[in-house]
């Protein structure tokens, strides 16, 4: 039996202000979709499948395609599949490898185990270091600020990191970003094998968290991260230069991402989630003091 088709959008009805507010604030078709349900319990006939707002926004005789294709992340002309790209890798020594970490982490039943990862700017140049906490994907960033003498001197192959990210840079970046969270947030982080991440073993001893690589080749043990990075690159396009965002930006988009409802959480928010977990943490705190 064929599948259904999804029902063809009414423009005039369902690009009202509900979908263009929401496309605006740059949630994805699934999150729109969820959210009609809720802002028109009343009205099924507004109640929309995802494919369906797809539709509409690539449908060319819809007079909003061109905003509604720039609140999407990918801002293509027309839809394909997505290519995977390949990851980066660095040689590190004394790495504490996945395979290590204990199981309640692979199972997300505990708080404070985070992925991590950098996005790269142009020429790999500028970078912005991404967290994500597995649990209730909360997302913080890492502002990487070039260092004294960029753009001064001739890149050397193998020489001074410059562009921000370099193995001391990123780890007094991430002890300063880490060291606001509770202890009880602090459990463990997963990176890439990228060599940024060099001096491990002295994060560890700062912040008290645990580290530990990913296989090689293998983005899919930080699926997390992997999904926040390709969320984060509907702000920061690839190809443009990432040191142009301050701090405060950064603090602006992770915030903007915190507050969307996700539907692996429940249609929770990743803040929401966040709050919940502290909340637990707090509570059995006082029962076993108590």
């Amino acid at each position: 039996m064929p599948r259904p088709r999804p029902r063809r959008v009414d423009k005039d009805a369902v690009f009202g202000a509900a979908v263009c507010e929401l496309l605006g604030r740059r949630w994805s078709p699934e999150q729109v979709s969820h959210e009609l349900t809720v802002r028109f319990a009343d009205q099924p006939q507004r109640r929309l499948c995802p494919e369906s707002i797809y539709q509409a926004i690539y449908d060319p005789d819809t007079a909003l395609t061109r905003p509604a294709k720039h609140s999407l992340r990918s801002h293509r002309r027309r839809r394909r599949r997505r290519a995977q790209g390949l990851e980066r890798r660095g040689r590190l020594t004394q790495m504490t490898m996945i395979d290590q970490r204990p199981s309640h982490v692979e199972d997300r039943e505990e708080a404070g185990h985070w992925e991590g990862d950098l996005i790269m700017g142009s020429g790999n140049q500028s970078a912005i270091g991404t967290l994500v906490e597995r649990q209730a994907r909360f997302v913080m960033l890492v502002h990487l600020p070039r260092s004294e003498g960029y753009g001064l001197t001739p890149h050397v192959k193998n020489g001074p990191a410059l562009g921000g990210y370099g193995a001391e840079a990123m780890r007094d970046a991430l002890t300063a970003r880490i060291s606001t969270l509770p202890e009880q947030l602090r459990r463990s982080l997963t990176w890439d094998r990228g060599k940024e991440l060099s001096q491990h073993a002295r994060l560890k001893l700062d912040t008290g968290i645990d580290v530990y690589f990913a296989d090689p080749h293998s983005p899919w043990q930080r699926g997390t991260n992997e999904n926040t990075n390709g969320l984060l690159r509907q702000y920061f396009p690839k190809g443009t230069d990432l040191a142009r965002w301050s701090a405060e930006d950064l603090d602006a988009v992770a915030e903007a991402l915190n507050t969307r409802p996700r539907k692996t959480l429940g249609w929770k928010t990743p803040a929401e989630a966040l709050d919940e977990q502290l909340r637990s943490i707090e509570q059995a705190g006082v029962a076993t003091t108590g």
